[in-house]
């Protein structure tokens, strides 16, 4: 009896994405831990969706918001926003079914906006981190030297480097032709993982570092003038004590935004970087994990605002009630206590 039940389960059939030769495997899960999965990474692109768009919304809205640092942070937002709405339902379906269904262009496209949105988030951290170190450590010309304009440049810096940087790897022949040695063809047919070489993983964590290095170094900078203004903030004016409150305050709540950041991409990161050293052996379970978890960066930022920032909190209850429809609302002044 033994015998027959080891030959029926070594006679099952392996279960595929494609019947075709060199398809790649299909893991099914129970219908319950499918559903289970699909309905978390569900609440999880809707905090990430709506949470964003609060965030971009208040800050259009709201007059007493329109700030050089509100306007780069609107911008993370959107990039934020649209990976919830363009690239998460896509990659919730690979990672619960394993497979790619949606064909080689869409392949492409999901692939070319996921590096597109988190590429431009961390620009957008790096370029708030150069402003509220200029707020902190130069206050008598910073509201000369960053001005709405400079923040818009910084802006199509921060959209228009990684757009560049992307196409150009995704959607020209320089790799194919001129890095074959370091290419590793597809594992198998109903896989997405055009970015599945060498150079890309060593290229992509200076990328990804770098500014987290120059993010990191700003930011102990701020620290350490800051912790020397609040000694000193007894003896200036109750207007002046309180704008260098409110600055102090916003560089702390970014210093956690950058934190937090640096918590949820450096596994992938590193895991991309080490990976290609060894053969790309990690499980695709991990790597899914590594990927999900640098995902829920984006949903994080309207949260660490929400409990940071009274401006915010404000502009919520808000934007939540009636009186967002009176004409006289965008220009309450958020920051009054």
């Amino acid at each position: 009896m033994s015998a027959v039940l080891n030959q029926s389960a070594e006679e099952q059939p392996l279960v595929l994405c494609y019947q075709v030769n060199g398809s790649c495997p299909r893991t099914i899960h129970p219908l319950g831990v499918q559903l289970a999965i699909y309905l978390t990474c569900a609440v999880g692109m809707l905090i990430t969706v709506l949470g964003n768009l609060f965030v971009v919304f208040a800050v259009s809205y709201f007059k007493a918001l329109h700030t050089p640092t509100n306007f780069l942070l609107l911008s993370l937002a959107l990039a934020d926003m649209f990976l919830g709405l363009l690239v998460l339902p896509l990659s919730t379906v690979r990672s619960v079914e394993s497979c790619w269904f949606f064909g080689d262009f869409l392949c492409r496209l999901h692939t070319y906006l996921d590096t597109l949105f988190c590429l431009t988030s961390i620009f957008h951290l790096c370029f708030i981190s150069i402003d509220r170190h200029c707020a902190i450590c130069e206050p008598l010309i910073y509201p000369s030297k960053f001005t709405v304009r400079v923040a818009f440049r910084y802006i199509v810096a921060g959209w228009g480097i990684p757009a560049t940087y992307t196409a150009f790897f995704l959607y020209t022949d320089v790799v194919e032709r001129g890095l074959s040695q370091w290419l590793k063809e597809m594992p198998c047919v109903g896989s997405c993982q055009l970015l599945f070489n060498k150079f890309w993983g060593w290229l992509n964590f200076p990328v990804f570092f770098f500014p987290c290095l120059i993010m990191m170094g700003l930011y102990v900078k701020i620290f350490i003038i800051a912790t020397r203004q609040a000694q000193q903030i007894n003896t200036m004016s109750k207007s002046q004590a309180g704008a260098s409150k409110r600055e102090r305050k916003a560089a702390k709540t970014l210093g956690i935004a950058v934190g937090i950041y640096l918590l949820c991409w450096l596994p992938f990161t590193i895991d991309t970087l080490v990976d290609s050293l060894i053969n790309f052996i990690t499980p695709p379970l991990v790597f899914d994990i590594f990927i999900w978890f640098a995902y829920f960066n984006s949903a994080c930022n309207p949260i660490i605002y929400v409990f940071s920032y009274r401006w915010f909190r404000k502009a919520l209850k808000l934007i939540l009630s009636r009186d967002v429809f009176s004409p006289r609302t965008p220009t309450i002044d958020l920051y009054q206590e």
